[in-house]
């Protein structure tokens, strides 16, 4: 029996999460139809020229040079390709950018695979208020909210304990002793996971897993309290549900992003994957995060429990931070300091549309004061 191959378009086609994609679409045989991208030309041209997609959005830097090389393209705006007509959205535009294209999926009435947990964290409630309108899904594509979802399907909500996210810890789990010394090389060298270099180097802060207790307090609709974080060197289990009974619940498998694109594009199928006879780790451990060594962690809970705007205020604050500590402009332990003084002077508001992206911007404006950074045009 022949099936219409299904439709995808990819928010972010050039990055880490949105390469691994097409890998998932070609294992699939799907109909990639929309890509938006940044300013990496070689790469989206060769998407293009690969999967003829029907419209692609990308940096206005570009644009003359898509032109040329592909005469008939039909070029839109980021909002137009996320809407366009699809059997699921990948949203996976790393930081606040990547905002309107995920709104525009949601209102657009679409299957979103959510890449981008910073949308979920900044505007959780704004989404889910669109998707109830339009008939959207919001399905998490990473690793750990996958194994969540997993884990609670089928699970009546009060008979949940807590949710249990687990972080591989990161390059400096336990070396250097004296983190001021980290450069950027050092940063970016994830032992476990492939991913982009802003999410490489919040993953060496812990900050990454503190967006992720956000986000899971946004996807899940729990308190901060209930979402807890271990240490699992491994990274075999992705995250665990405590009950109420004591019994707990957990999604294991590869490290590999790959497997949780596929579930949230296939979802409630499972097809099999290239991946399917991956080892089982020998062993598995599991210890509490110093957050000491990993204050990031901790402002996060600290910006879970004030809510509102807090949240945005500190993924603006770091988003700065860490642009700054790659271009060697800062320390390393720098970055954790400026979020703590942008959290500390987050005003307190609604979360709106309006406040959203007028919070975000009031908290990058101060972090690069307090950094001594220059505006960037």
């Amino acid at each position: 029996m022949n099936e219409t191959p299904k439709r995808v378009v990819v928010l972010g086609s050039t990055g880490s999460i949105g390469t691994q994609t097409l890998e998932v679409c070609r294992w699939r045989g799907f109909r990639v139809v929309g890509l938006l991208a940044g300013r990496n030309l070689e790469r989206l041209c060769q998407q293009i020229a690969e999967f003829q997609p029907e419209a692609v959005s990308a940096d206005e830097a570009i644009l003359p040079a898509l032109r040329e090389r592909f005469p008939g393209l039909r070029l839109v705006t980021a909002e137009e390709v996320a809407a366009w007509p699809a059997d699921a959205v990948v949203g996976a535009v790393p930081g606040l950018a990547g905002l309107a294209g995920v709104r525009a999926a949601v209102r657009a009435g679409r299957r979103l695979a959510l890449a981008n947990k910073e949308s979920m964290v900044a505007a959780g409630p704004l989404l889910w208020q669109e998707a109830e309108r339009s008939g959207a899904e919001i399905l998490p594509v990473d690793s750990e909210h996958s194994a969540l979802f997993q884990s609670l399907l089928g699970e009546p909500p009060q008979g949940v304990a807590e949710l249990i996210l687990t972080a591989s810890g990161g390059p400096f789990l336990h070396e250097p002793t004296d983190l001021s010394k980290v450069t950027p090389e050092m940063a970016l060298k994830h032992p476990r996971w492939r991913m982009g270099p802003k999410v490489t180097v919040d993953s060496s802060t812990l900050f990454n897993k503190g967006l992720e207790v956000l986000e899971a307090v946004q996807l899940f609709r729990v308190p901060v309290e209930k979402v807890r974080v271990l240490i699992h060197p491994q990274a075999y289990v992705h995250s665990m549900v405590r009950f109420q009974d004591g019994n707990l619940k957990a999604q294991l498998g590869p490290t590999d992003m790959r497997l949780a694109i596929q579930y949230a594009l296939t979802y409630p199928q499972r097809p099999p994957s290239p991946l399917r006879e991956a080892p089982i780790p020998e062993r598995l451990e599991f210890f509490p995060p110093d957050t000491q060594r990993f204050p990031a962690l901790a402002l996060a809970y600290e910006a879970g429990r004030i809510g509102g705007l807090a949240p945005v205020a500190l993924n603006a604050a770091d988003e700065v931070a860490v642009e700054a500590f790659l271009q060697g402009r800062i320390g390393y332990l720098e970055i954790p300091r400026v979020l703590e003084k942008v959290l500390q002077q987050t005003p307190r508001g609604e979360v709106t549309w309006e406040n959203v992206f007028a919070a975000d911007l009031e908290a990058r404006q101060l972090a690069r004061a307090l950094l001594g950074v220059r505006e960037t045009p």
